[in-house]
């Protein structure tokens, strides 16, 4: 039986920035494969005047433009037709998270709606009941770099998608925690050695290690995640963490 590949559809103003690097290394050859497939919409092709116009001045005066909402609207239109939730890359939104990832993944797919300007017309976000979502607290100059930011961390959990699946299972995030630090040979390279446990051989010594290591980590680096990590094991829940890495 044929498996259907997990849907992205991205609306953008640059359809020539896709699919970037999403078109090399594991996530290339998933989309290869037909793991994943991609589809992008060009904005300006629903725009209804002789000059492609998709912006105009904000009303109440301000800097910048904004993306009309009827264009917009036409654009989303579409790909009514496509699997997943529709969101919005916007600074303003929620802040995305592994947690958040895994849910994409485990879906059919997402559409993404890439902004640029002052952004876009609130109305077609109203309209449409459209999720806004960021990647961290700073702006880009439009969606773009962040919708291939939230595609790379929700393929990499597609099934199918790594040869190591073990290995997802330990990484930043996945349990609350930033990940343990990682070494490989030479055992002494300039002076400096590598901790004694990894050479042991000792899989409960190593594997009480590395979680020591990931809670020292976090501790020190990430507090906010290291409450929250603390509260889920009082609880007996230990949700996946939320990495915040950009924004727009």
């Amino acid at each position: 039986m044929t498996q259907t590949p997990w849907a992205a559809t991205v609306l953008t103003l640059f359809p020539e920035m896709f699919p970037g690097p999403l078109g090399l290394s594991l996530s290339g050859k998933a989309l290869n494969s037909g793991l994943w497939s991609l589809k992008t919409v060009n904005i300006r092709d629903f725009a209804a005047d002789k000059h492609n116009t998709v912006d105009d001045t904000p009303f109440g005066g301000g800097p910048g433009m904004v993306m009309r909402p009827d264009v917009v609207d036409a654009a989303l239109a579409s790909v009514e037709d496509q699997p997943g939730p529709v969101l919005y890359l916007s600074p303003r939104g929620e802040v995305f998270d592994q947690a958040m990832a895994a849910d994409l993944a485990a879906g059919g797919g997402v559409t993404l709606l890439c902004g640029r300007y002052e952004g876009i017309d609130q109305r077609v976000l109203d309209k449409r009941e459209i999720r806004e979502v960021s990647l961290g607290d700073f702006v880009l100059s439009g969606g773009e770099l962040a919708a291939m930011a939230l595609l790379d961390a929700s393929l990499r959990l597609l099934p199918g998608y790594m040869g190591a699946e073990a290995s997802l299972e330990e990484e930043s995030f996945s349990e609350g925690l930033l990940e343990y630090p990682h070494f490989t040979r030479p055992a002494t390279w300039d002076g400096l050695d590598v901790p004694e446990v990894l050479l042991s051989g000792h899989h409960e010594n190593i594997k009480a290690w590395r979680l020591a290591e990931a809670e020292r980590t976090t501790r020190t680096r990430r507090p906010d995640l290291w409450t929250r990590y603390r509260a889920g094991k009082g609880s007996g829940e230990v949700r996946s963490g939320g990495v915040r890495m950009s924004a727009s």
